[in-house]
């Protein structure tokens, strides 16, 4: 006979004050950006840090509003096609989607005060962008070897007494990984000092991610143009995060008596942020139009809510019964209020710092090149209170991440003063060490296992533009690439580390961009 069992847990909100959930995985997505906002800006890379005169300059260099002369109002709108292969060791994956953009909406305020004063203009200025899409597709196909998700869920389970694992799920002790595998049957324990193993070796996988959700960027912004050679601006940002992830992971055992398992996690973070951004351009040689740049982003600081739930049914052979009995374990919420699990916490970003030159000649050609550094060992998570003592464990592993070094060039051709050619590049350092995993404390609730350490990133953009004395029309195309190693699971044996069969990740993103505008 089959034997069916069934879980539900009671997820209050009050027990999730001190159960662990973020990882450095999860802060890098909010920290890395990407390149967006007007076509214009977009084309030439996002090097206009120095030039200004763009509204999206108020989220590089806010100083680049002083530039402006005139108001202004545009908005961005575009297509987006994603393309993600998977190489992996049954063969290669392909996952294409096409999606449309909204990119950015602005306007700039220019308040002329005088040409004899050394204030020559006050600009204000407000600007939404979205500063990120996290639609991805990846998928994961292979034999696992000597390893399996399994021999993880048992680690994290080592030491747990067994009497311990009634109301698993509600124990600020248990990891949740741990617990929905000894309930769903695929770990077991040894006997001996409450160690625990994993049910199967060598078995077969498949996995499936999808990340959806957006941060949105909105900027306010005040310039000052003072003798037409030093601008200074301030930018205050405010964030919206709304991210999604589901994750579906399946190992089967070929040879056995149809056994294996599967589970699935739905994790969701949600939240706000605020930050600030110092900048200042410098037009050092009255004569020359060189000019330099300088910005400084704070931190942001991001107040958050981490919702999450999962499920594994399995198929597992009873050695007692004599026959493969089913297993179906939820943390669903089905009974109380709020639902899922819920975890709030606050987290950090590092600072951000900016250098950047650029020249005109005459009034056919401008150039830009800058330099953007940010260290991300430097993010930080706390607690609602402002304490960081509770994510002792999540912030000691910040040494897998490092410095990111972004490099970005542009210029702008106009063969006519009613038309432009620009073009421009953008690299990013890769922001994972090489020997990043991504490890789970003992007491963890999240229950997906997988991981990618992405690598360079490399951004090449095209673009063209019309204006007239009042209304201008830009276009821009954007060709984004990026490869990554993905992780299934990572099983350690004392000091060594199994990170286990990887995939191959490309990445690529190819958008086009109109912006629309008018000055007045």
């Amino acid at each position: 006979m089959k034997k069916r069992i069934i879980l539900a847990v009671w997820s209050l909100l009050f027990l999730a004050g001190s159960a662990a959930a973020q990882t450095v995985y999860d802060g890098a997505k909010f920290i890395d950006k990407e390149l967006n906002g007007t076509a214009r800006f977009v084309s030439m890379g996002g090097a206009m840090s120095a030039l200004g005169g763009d509204i999206s300059t108020m989220n590089t260099n806010p100083a680049g509003i002083g530039i402006f002369r005139s108001s202004d109002l545009q908005t961005t709108f575009g297509l987006s096609s994603y393309n993600t292969k998977s190489n992996t060791l049954t063969g290669t994956f392909k996952n294409d989607d096409v999606r449309g953009d909204f990119n950015q909406i602005g306007f700039v305020y220019s308040s002329k005060i005088g040409n004899s004063t050394p204030l020559r203009y006050v600009n204000f200025g407000f600007n939404y962008r979205r500063a990120k899409s996290f639609f991805n597709k990846q998928k994961f196909s292979g034999n696992l070897g000597d390893f399996t998700q399994t021999l993880q869920m048992a680690q994290q389970a080592d030491g747990i007494m067994y009497d311990a694992w009634d109301n698993a799920f509600e124990n600020e002790e248990i990891g949740w990984l741990s617990a929905i595998g000894y309930y769903g049957y695929v770990i077991e324990p040894t006997g001996e000092n409450e160690q625990y193993y994993g049910m199967y070796d060598q078995g077969d996988a498949l996995l499936e991610v999808e990340q959806r959700g957006h941060l949105d960027e909105y900027s306010f912004n005040v310039a000052f143009n003072i003798n037409d050679r030093v601008y200074l601006g301030l930018t205050l940002g405010g964030y919206d995060l709304n991210y999604k992830k589901y994750t579906y992971y399946e190992e089967v055992y070929p040879g056995t008596r149809n056994e294996g398992y599967d589970l699935s996690s739905w994790n969701r973070i949600v939240g706000t942020g605020i930050d600030f951004k110092l900048g200042a351009i410098f037009r050092p040689f009255e004569d020359s139009p060189f000019r330099f740049g300088l910005a400084m982003h704070t931190p942001t600081f991001y107040s958050l809510d981490y919702k999450t739930s999962a499920e594994i049914n399995s198929t597992v052979y009873d050695p007692v019964e004599d026959e493969v009995f089913d297993a179906h374990v939820s943390t669903v919420n089905e009974l109380t209020v709020p639902g899922d699990m819920i975890r709030p916490f606050h987290f950090q970003t590092p600072w951000l710092f900016n250098v950047s030159v650029a020249s005109t000649i005459g009034s056919q050609f401008a150039f830009d090149a800058e330099y953007e550094y940010q260290d991300y060992g430097y993010m930080k998570f706390k607690d609602v209170d402002g304490y960081d003592e509770i994510f002792d464990f999540e912030n000691s592993t910040r040494d897998m991440m490092k410095a990111v070094h972004a490099f970005k060039v542009g210029m702008e051709f106009k063969p006519i003063p009613e038309f432009g050619l620009r073009a421009g590049y953008n690299y990013r350092t890769s922001l994972f060490n090489d020997n990043a995993f991504k490890d789970l404390p003992y007491y963890s609730i999240q229950t997906d296992t997988d991981y990618a350490n992405t690598m360079d990133r490399h951004t090449v953009t095209f673009g063209l533009g019309y204006r007239s004395s009042s209304f201008y029309a830009d276009l821009a195309y954007k060709y984004d690439t990026y490869k990554s190693n993905m992780y299934p699971f990572v099983v350690q044996e004392g000091n060594k580390i199994y990170p286990n069969t990887v995939t191959k990740l490309t990445n690529d993103r190819h958008q086009v961009m109109l912006t629309l505008g008018v000055r007045f």
